[in-house]
């Protein structure tokens, strides 16, 4: 298979999962198994691809954001927002500096991937038992959200929009897509901010030399393309069905990954 072909499957494989409850990393983990290992640039580089299309499908509700922070219930949601990713942050860079992240290696990964997928399903079985419809993102939904995100960073394989989402859901966020349009936005300046900081340290550490750009280029191309239909898809889906499946997925992977996977890889 040649070099491009292989970068194109791995864009459309980072599409795909960076947004669904499935765990990118798991997804790549298992496709550089099979088509090559690539370098933490191109990684980078093909997630911000797929934080570009999050961002273009949101790009209206953005903008009601920016323009409209003189009306109380836009300028609450935005602040709340805010307080999601800044606690993200003041939390998850502590935790990164001090090397708290277990390895990118098959079985904590399949461990988390099995975990999580019990995880959204007794969140969601719980959210449907209260009974309610709740749209209403709280204080607490945001402080808990951030810490979600940290956790997902600190165990991979758990998926960041899984482990936030579903959070969102036990803190009284109980409408699946209210929760998930919260989580997404978040996503949005938590995952810019994360590239950039993976960036700036690769490139401080080893520079970018050697870099196949075209590889790249594809990637990335690949990766927004296929990111901002899954979204779009996603956001329509969740309005009728539970998030069931990719729990069921989840688990199946996780199995499978811990039975037939060396657990070095």
């Amino acid at each position: 298979m040649s070099d491009l072909l292989s970068a194109l499957l791995l864009g459309i494989i980072e599409g795909l999962t960076e947004f669904l409850p499935v765990s990118s990393t798991g997804h790549l983990l298992i496709a550089q198994h099979w088509l090559g290992a690539r370098s933490d640039f191109f990684n980078i580089v093909i997630q911000a691809g797929a934080i570009l299309a999050v961002t273009l499908v949101f790009r209206q509700r953005l903008w009601r954001l920016a323009t409209g922070l003189h009306q109380p219930d836009q300028r609450d949601y935005a602040m709340k927002l805010a307080v999601a990713f800044l606690v993200t942050a003041v939390v998850g860079l502590p935790v990164r500096l001090a090397g708290w992240e277990l390895p990118e290696t098959v079985t904590p990964i399949a461990w988390a991937l099995v975990l999580g997928g019990l995880w959204m399903l007794m969140a969601e079985r719980v959210a449907e038992r209260r009974g309610d419809d709740s749209a209403s993102v709280t204080w607490k939904v945001a402080i808990l959200v951030g810490l979600a995100q940290v956790v997902a960073g600190v165990f991979p394989g758990t998926s960041r929009s899984a482990a936030a989402i579903f959070m969102a859901m036990l803190a009284g966020l109980s409408r699946r897509s209210a929760a998930t349009e919260f989580v997404f936005l978040v996503g949005i300046p938590t995952m810019f901010a994360a590239s950039g900081y993976a960036f700036l340290e690769l490139w401080a550490e080893q520079g970018l030399a050697g870099e196949a750009w075209d590889e790249v280029a594809v990637a990335f191309l690949a990766a927004s393309a296929t990111g901002f239909v899954v979204v779009k898809w996603l956001l329509g889906y969740i309005k009728q069905h539970r998030y069931t499946g990719f729990a069921l997925y989840r688990i199946a992977l996780g199995g499978l990954l811990l039975l037939f996977m060396p657990s070095g890889s």
